[in-house]
């Protein structure tokens, strides 16, 4: 079975309608007939519009809760400039506090900082242990909560038996190449697989680790509370289950995930995720401590009670989401398959009007979304994974305009 990063599984493909919409009709018959497509297939939208084949969940406010303010329903996008060229691989990106642009090399297994003023790359040094293969090799990075006075660099990466999650002393005193101090493994035992390793890792407004893990090809574990792989776990910067998880001492925080790889928190410090459906629904989702977000008895939205909806779904050619960002009142997720970022406007936890499609195959597949600051956003192509069309200067980070 290959993740849907690159091409179908070879599973059958069942198209499940959760409304009689014509155009959702006709998608699926596209899908139907089209059968399984490269990366970058199936249906588009205009750049800076609402996609005809996507279906989404209610867009208005839950019962009993009050309304927030929302954004206009249409956003737009500004590419300011490229900030930098000729990266290798790019997965996690993590902004320096004083400035700079620390960027993962999933393939390399090397760290390197992008001045965002030049776009001068200087590599970090390479983390040791690093297995790549498939979607597997050094993906997320984050900084600690208390960088400031650490100096401490965490990484979520692929190694011989597992993933795990190493902090390291970043020393930039150092000359280029040594720069990484000996990793300190904080996690381990993170199901691997040659797909789905999940791998972002953010630290939220709490200063707990969250991390959003995938199943590796065993949709059992999802639905196993006693296993780490398909959810979204929340540790303290030690590694250990942080205070007040849903069940007791357990790192696990969210199940039911498929492969979890965008993690972000709105202006209220709720948390949402983005996940790679199979070959059916992506999903956007409103995290809630504990709940059950249904893989692999749901893909999309569900009739079974049980689940949690997603916020949002899209069909598989359009998204693979992987990063998310918030800004702006709305949630950004960068699509692979899809070579799109879409908005998704928010009125507390949900959709307040119709996604936006933007960048529509013009940079390539999209992995990495990260705020910049105010209506800025940082964004990595992703077209060296070994799935993409490499053009000249790929890959690269891009500076956005959003609103």
């Amino acid at each position: 079975m290959y993740d849907r990063e690159k091409t179908c599984p070879v599973e059958g493909t069942m198209i499940v309608q959760r409304r009689a919409v014509p155009t959702v009709l006709a998608a699926a018959a596209l899908l139907l007939t089209a059968g399984c497509s490269s990366d970058g297939g199936g249906s588009s939208g205009t750049d800076g519009s609402a996609s005809p084949s996507r279906s989404a969940p209610g867009s208005s406010a839950p019962a009993g809760q009050a309304a927030e303010e929302t954004p206009p329903a249409e956003g737009s996008v500004k590419v300011v400039r490229t900030v930098a060229e000729g990266l290798d691989s790019p997965w996690g990106l993590a902004p320096l506090p004083g400035g700079g642009l620390l960027v993962s090399s999933r393939d390399d297994g090397t760290i390197v900082r992008v001045d965002e003023k030049t776009g001068k790359k200087t590599e970090l040094g390479e983390v040791p242990g690093v297995s790549a293969a498939g979607e597997g090799g050094l993906l997320g990075i984050a900084l600690s909560p208390e960088y400031a006075s650490d100096h401490m660099v965490y990484a979520y990466f692929t190694s011989a038996s597992d993933n795990r999650i190493v902090r390291m002393l970043y020393d930039e005193k150092k000359p280029s190449g040594e720069q990484l101090g000996a990793p300190d493994t904080v996690f381990r035992g993170i199901p691997k697989g040659f797909i789905h390793n999940g791998g972002r890792i953010e630290f939220g407004p709490d200063k707990m680790l969250y991390v959003g893990t995938g199943e590796s090809g065993d949709t059992g574990l999802s639905q196993d509370k006693d296993s780490v792989g398909g959810k979204i776990l929340r540790l303290t910067p030690e590694g250990e289950p942080a205070p007040g998880n849903p069940f007791g001492d357990s790192p696990v925080y969210s199940y039911g995930h498929r492969n979890v790889q965008g993690l972000a928190w709105d202006a209220k410090q709720r948390l949402f995720a983005s996940e790679f459906g199979q070959d059916t629904w992506d999903e956007l989702n409103a995290i809630k401590p504990g709940d059950n977000y249904g893989w692999p008895e749901a893909e999309g939205t569900s009739g079974d009670s049980g689940f949690h909806n997603p916020v949002d779904q899209w069909t598989t050619a359009e998204a693979s989401p992987s990063g998310i960002a918030y800004a702006e009142g709305s949630v950004w997720m960068a699509g692979l398959r899809g070579k799109r970022l879409w908005r998704i406007p928010l009125n507390g936890t949900a959709a307040s009007a119709e996604p936006q499609a933007f960048l529509e195959e013009e940079y390539g597949r999209l992995r990495t979304v990260v705020p910049a600051g105010g209506d800025r956003l940082w964004l990595v192509t992703s077209n060296t994974d070994g799935r993409g069309s490499p053009k000249d200067g790929d890959d690269r980070i891009l500076e956005l305009r959003v609103s």
